[in-house]
């Protein structure tokens, strides 16, 4: 017999029962509130053509790295999966899902993916081999439905608005269609610059091609590049973008006079160039982004730590983002200094950092945050997205910066229903943190509830100028 799947109402809460019943006061005060997705990677040609998604594998099993990169480490082949352009039957690949999904106990994926299929589809059965055609079935035919068109589900969810991310050499037709479709749902971008500042990003030089092309201007000499820059830039923003997004091997930052930086340029842009070079250049890059962004007022995040590709014959086979980015240490305090040198006692301006390596929270984040105007925090991400990471983020950081100098939650997705399933939780767990600040009378619940509010809606929106 299949077992049953249900969600417990306090899940995620304190197991003192004092303490949980402050958390569930206080999450009744959000549980509501509109979801603000200030970073993400979902796909805009979702809401642009309001197509329905093709069936199950193709919603919840393709476009989640967390999902399939766990089924990879286990010895399923990304082919039979369907993953990247591989050709599998979609029924079958979700098979080898469902027969292995008691993989994902104790994971984050685990938590979503039942919300998803309990909230979403109405599903009542815990997914397994013996239930994966009823799973297909189910969640294939709703998918025909109006209501499950992808705009129908932006608004089902109360999702205010959602950011996308896309490249300098995007032409953007698909925000521009959601704009000129009359549609209400608020959908923008985000300026992601990687493939044309890091010299190491796979056809560095064709990119800079074709941003010449985009711009009009010489992007091959250094007052054209950074005006191709600044005119990209000024369309992003003109389809609705209010933020850039920094995905650097490191946080390092640098501050060379405009000779210097021209010669460097000239370096990278000549041929093969050094490492040493490369990383000097994303170092001055994060400097002309947040000059940039001091003139044009978006929002600059900083994604610095991931080891991108590490899986090489996975990314040579299927590209990126397949599973196999992994975490590496970072160091802030030096890295940061040119940057926060010239722009972080601007209390004008929002650089928020993340951060994959947690060791850095307490140590050199939040004190770092904590002084700068202009620095804020960004949550608990990617691989610690998880109720026991938002946990240690809350711990290590609120004593030193407190929780106005962190953004409240962004998820960071390309797996479109996880979001309602991912602030759900996130809520939860700050609702658990502050039941206990309650509970050891170190605040008033009165405070803790404006603060669940603050931290599920108010920062985010702030924060990214929404």
């Amino acid at each position: 017999m299949p077992q049953p799947l249900s969600l417990h109402p306090d899940r995620l809460f304190p197991a003192d029962l004092e303490t949980r019943n402050i958390a569930r006061r206080l999450y009744s005060c959000v549980a509501g509130l509109p979801i603000i997705s200030p970073h993400g990677h979902t796909d805009p040609e979702w809401w642009a053509s309001d197509a329905p998604f093709g069936n199950a594998a193709e919603l919840l099993l393709h476009p989640d790295h967390y999902v399939f990169r766990m089924l990879y480490s286990q010895g399923v082949s990304l082919e039979s999966l369907g993953i990247g352009n591989a050709q599998a039957d979609p029924r079958e690949s979700w098979r080898l899902f469902a027969e292995r999904y008691h993989l994902f106990r104790g994971t984050p994926s685990r938590i979503w993916l039942d919300w998803v299929f309990a909230q979403s589809f109405g599903i009542d059965v815990l997914l397994s081999a013996e239930t994966s055609d009823q799973y297909y079935d189910i969640i294939t035919e709703k998918l025909k439905s109006a209501e499950f068109r992808p705009r129908a589900l932006f608004e089902r969810y109360n999702i205010e608005v959602i950011a996308t991310t896309e490249s300098p050499l995007d032409d953007l037709r698909h925000h521009r269609a959601i704009r000129e479709s009359g549609w209400v749902g608020r959908v923008i971008t985000a300026y992601r610059p990687d493939p044309v500042v890091d010299p190491e990003f796979e056809g560095f030089h064709d990119n800079l091609k074709v941003l010449s092309e985009l711009s009009g201007e010489d992007c091959f000499g250094w007052s054209g590049y950074l005006a191709a820059h600044r005119q990209r830039r000024a369309y992003f923003a003109a389809m609705g973008a209010t933020s850039t997004d920094h995905g650097h091997p490191t946080a390092r930052t640098a501050e060379l006079s405009p000779l210097e930086a021209e010669t460097l340029f000239r370096r990278v842009t000549a041929g093969a160039v050094s490492s040493r070079d490369a990383e000097l250049f994303r170092a001055q890059m994060l400097t002309e982004m947040a000059a940039m962004s001091a003139d044009d007022g978006l929002v600059m995040q900083i994604h610095p730590g991931a080891c991108r590709n590490h899986n090489r014959p996975v990314f040579e086979h299927f590209g990126r983002d397949k599973g196999a980015d992994i975490p590496t240490q970072t160091e802030y305090v030096e890295a940061l200094r040119p940057l926060l040198s010239r722009f972080g006692n601007r209390a004008d301006m929002r650089i928020i950092v993340f951060t994959l390596d947690e060791t850095t929270y307490s140590r050199e984040l939040a004190p770092l945050a904590g002084h700068y105007p202009a620095l804020k925090l960004g949550p608990a991400w990617w691989f610690h997205d998880s109720p026991e990471g938002m946990r240690r983020f809350r711990e290590q950081v609120t004593e030193t910066a407190g929780f106005y100098n962190t953004v409240g939650f962004n998820d960071d997705t390309r797996a479109f229903l996880s979001i309602p399933a991912r602030h759900d939780v996130a809520r939860r767990i700050d609702c658990g943190f502050l039941a206990r600040l309650v509970a050891e009378h170190r605040m008033e619940e009165w405070e803790a509830a404006e603060l669940a509010i603050d931290l599920g809606y108010n920062l985010a929106k702030a924060a990214y100028k929404l």
